[in-house]
């Protein structure tokens, strides 16, 4: 399964102490189903510890998932700084969402080429 991240999320990730091995322990997570929320559209709402803090009181990130597909960090925020999404919000997500899975492979390398998304490299 590929493991993609938006340039939006990326920059947030990386102010928040979010690195990559961490973002591949959720994903590990959601694919055994430890999910904290299902949003409905292949959207999902997965609470992530950082250094220092435990999963209660740290970030939530909202995924784009198709089980054995591909995965796709959207949207992070701190729980100090908000308590969930709006209605919108989700809305837009969702739609966000599905056009990323539909995306065919040639976009999604013409989107990583133009650094639009990164992929989260699996370790080998």
């Amino acid at each position: 399964m590929r493991i993609f991240k938006n340039k939006h999320f990326d920059r947030w990730a990386r102010k928040q102490g979010l690195r990559d091995d961490l973002l591949k322990e959720a994903v590990e997570e959601i694919n055994k189903g430890l999910v904290d929320a299902e949003l409905g559209g292949n959207l999902y709402k997965k609470r992530i510890a950082t250094r220092g803090r435990g999963k209660r009181g740290s970030t939530r990130t909202i995924v784009a998932f198709k089980s054995g597909h591909r995965m796709f960090f959207i949207y992070g925020f701190d729980k100090g700084e908000r308590a969930n999404i709006t209605e919108k919000e989700k809305q837009a997500l969702k739609i966000y969402g599905k056009t990323l899975l539909d995306w065919p492979d040639r976009e999604i390398l013409k989107r990583i080429n133009a650094c639009e998304i990164l992929e989260i490299e699996e370790e080998k």
